[in-house]
């Protein structure tokens, strides 16, 4: 009886975690429709994860994919730091776009890494649509 209480309890705690990303998730896909006035293509999205980007200072081409591979749902490696990364798709990561601060500020820190400005809502929210059907 007390391991089917323990597991019961694992289960649900488990729920609430998917349940978390989901709701956050789907409260920054809002926000970035009203923003932007538009509805949201993963196809967008998937092609801006491998489109490559040049920077300047370096002369070389990022891309998302620099850091997290070709595969959002596997880890990846920090391109110039070399930390691990732990997968983006939160079928596989519970854990991501759970806390809304932290999508802002990743967005913002990686866009500009990567693309060399901000993110734009549209661009986010097809982001965040690739992302959410893998």
């Amino acid at each position: 009886m007390k391991t089917q209480n323990v597991l019961i309890v694992i289960v649900l705690m488990a729920a609430s975690g998917v349940l978390t990303a989901n709701t956050v998730l789907e409260e920054r896909l809002s926000t970035y429709a009203k923003n932007s006035g538009s509805s949201f293509s993963s196809q967008q999205g998937k092609d801006l994860w491998f489109k490559e980007f040049h920077d300047a200072e370096t002369g070389k081409q990022r891309s998302c994919t620099s850091c997290h591979t070709k595969d959002a749902t596997r880890g990846g490696k920090h391109a110039k730091t070399g930390k691990a990364i732990d997968p983006l798709a939160p079928s596989v990561n519970h854990e991501r776009f759970t806390d809304a601060k932290k999508i802002e500020k990743w967005f913002k820190r990686n866009c500009k890494w990567v693309m060399g400005r901000e993110c734009s809502d549209q661009e986010k929210g097809n982001f965040l649509s690739y992302l959410r059907s893998l």
